[in-house]
């Protein structure tokens, strides 16, 4: 019953600030817009209290450091945006082109200056990513981006891509690398939600300046380290590390090459 009533709360919160978002839109500039979607951010993150009995505690914030950077988060979950655009006032994020095929949802996103990729990847999405990621840099917003590109199950990842770096790179921004254990109560898109209480934690920034490679891998242990760590605390279970799976795209390659 908890899951029925939060997916029936999610649609019609989710349709009802749409369209008023897609009012606000009409108003110049992103004020309008943006303050009612952080009232439906926050509508949200309530109904998975309230109804889904997921209640969210936030650790690191104390480490966050001033001015504009990047959040390079582990993506497990449909809550996973809800939870971090929650505790920011004006964030930018990177996401895929999918969220386009929702009515309306165009219009929303292009208003905030979301920073919509093609989720295939590819020299097209890595220019969107350069231009928009851009503009929301040179506004000094903080940028919200899932290096990993798709939602993960728990206890797998995908290959960190190396857009994070490219803005990583070319702002001299320093990158915040985000763990979670969201996704053992909201498994990626699944109606079933499991109440308890998910952590959200904010690791040490990483420092600008370092090459490509360096930089990637010590991303993706920081985050891939402490998110399995999340997790074995959540469940009492003993650290088991992530698992590398192909990611969506890299899966569709591999089965068209012939055998």
């Amino acid at each position: 019953m908890r899951s029925l009533a939060f997916n029936i709360a999610y649609w019609l919160l989710s349709i009802g600030y749409t369209l008023a978002a897609v009012v606000a839109a009409l108003a110049p500039g992103r004020h309008a817009t943006g303050w009612i979607i952080r009232r439906y951010v926050r509508r949200m993150v309530q109904a998975m209290s309230l109804l889904a009995g997921i209640r969210l505690q936030y650790r690191g914030e104390e480490r966050l450091p001033p001015g504009a950077f990047i959040i390079a988060a582990k993506h497990q979950s449909w809550g996973d945006g809800y939870s971090v655009y929650d505790r920011f006032d004006d964030l930018a994020f990177v996401t895929g082109d999918h969220l386009e095929k929702f009515p309306l949802m165009a219009t929303v996103l292009r208003k905030l200056g979301a920073i919509v990729v093609n989720n295939c990847g590819g020299r097209e999405a890595r220019e969107a990513l350069k231009d928009r990621a851009a503009d929301a840099h040179a506004a000094g917003r903080r940028i919200l981006i899932y290096p990993e590109g798709n939602l993960a199950k728990v206890g797998e990842k995908f290959r960190y891509r190396a857009g994070v770096w490219h803005m990583y790179r070319d702002f001299d921004m320093p990158v915040v690398p985000l763990a979670t254990n969201l996704g053992l109560f909201w498994p990626q898109e699944a109606f079933r939600k499991h109440p308890g209480t998910a952590t959200l934690e904010f690791l040490d920034p990483i420092p600008t300046g370092l090459p490509k490679d360096e930089f990637l891998a010590r991303l993706e242990a920081a985050v891939e380290g402490r998110t399995a760590e999340l997790i074995a605390e959540a469940t009492g279970q003993p650290l088991a590390p992530a698992v590398r799976v192909l990611a969506p795209d890299e899966a569709a390659r591999a089965a068209a090459v012939p055998a």
